[in-house]
């Protein structure tokens, strides 16, 4: 299937549909530094376009993408932002929804933080979506439990033209694990820590952590500790001296992305980047159960074929 990749960032999403077997034809975004680090990364073109000001429609139909997914920027309605849906980037989701609309693949995938499932915004949207003749699943996955070794919730909305709602949830439950992820089950000792700190929001919350459990949510900011920090009553050791954060590579790694994947710009884009990524292997666990959806409605349909087709015969 061929596909196209809007808000494609460093290529999280992209990477994943890749590894699954859908053809990336074209990939749009409007951070340089990432785009930079995706043209390092990938053989397709991605196109410097704001979506949001440029009308680039008649551009992404001109490929005839299958399928177009995307993760529109979502700090309006992040934990971590101003959980502000007014502020302005809510505006890229309705932009996500008005192109499906107008270039309208046979599919689409939109993904993007927890919250937004209790936005206004996602309400107007899925109407959007629907107008247009989609059938629509929306799902909350866990990555933990979808092969990544972090506890990363994020909302996934797939659409199919002319499709039924809710058609994949059996999919995209049925594969998932029976326990999360560690840090360890993916990258055993690799590294060279047992314990690693990790910034909370506030400190209500903890901030150390053991590789025998998922990482927390690996996001735009990575800080080392702070010499006033105490110790939190859910921290998984003391604090010593060998405590550290992760590095911003290792955080690359959480986010699975292969150790061969090329990383190049400032420390702070970097950050920014990585910690925005769908994690590699989540992308390649939502492309894979539309595919075996879509074989499974091939099957199904050939064999409500077969009768007519024997009648025929005799």
């Amino acid at each position: 299937m061929k596909a196209i990749d809007l808000f494609a960032g460093c290529g999280g999403l992209s990477l994943g549909f890749q590894n699954a077997g859908f053809d990336i034809v074209a990939a749009f975004d409007y951070w340089p530094s990432a785009i930079e680090v995706y043209r390092e990364n990938f053989q397709h073109t991605i196109f410097e376009k704001d979506l949001l000001r440029e009308d680039v429609c008649a551009l992404i139909a001109s490929f005839n993408p299958e399928i177009i997914i995307g993760g529109p920027p979502c700090q309006d309605f992040s934990s971590a932002g101003k959980r502000d849906e007014n502020l302005g980037r809510a505006d890229l989701t309705f932009v996500f929804a008005n192109i499906i609309s107008q270039v309208k693949p046979n599919w689409f995938v939109m993904e993007n933080v927890e919250r937004i499932s209790k936005s206004k915004v996602l309400k107007t949207v899925l109407e959007i979506f629907k107008k247009s003749g989609y059938g629509l699943t929306s799902s909350i996955l866990n990555a933990s439990y979808c092969g990544v070794p972090q506890a990363r919730r994020r909302y996934f909305l797939i659409g199919q033209l002319h499709g039924k709602d809710d058609a994949l949830n059996h999919y995209l439950i049925k594969h998932q694990s029976k326990k999360p992820m560690t840090v360890f089950d993916y990258l055993g000792n690799q590294l060279g820590i047992e314990y690693f700190y990790h910034h909370p929001r506030s400190y209500k919350r903890r901030a150390i952590f053991s590789i025998h459990e998922p990482s927390p949510t690996v996001r735009g900011v990575n800080r080392p500790i702070p010499k006033t920090y105490k110790k939190h009553e859910g921290d998984a050791c003391d604090i010593n001296e060998k405590l550290r954060p992760l590095s911003t590579i290792e955080r690359s790694y959480i986010q699975t992305f292969p150790k061969t994947f090329k990383f190049k710009g400032n420390k702070s884009d970097l950050e920014q980047m990585i910690g925005n990524a769908v994690p590699v292997n989540l992308a390649e666990y939502v492309a894979r159960c539309i595919l075996e959806y879509i074989e499974d409605d091939s099957s199904n349909s050939i064999s409500y074929q077969l009768p007519n087709i024997l009648l025929l015969k005799q």
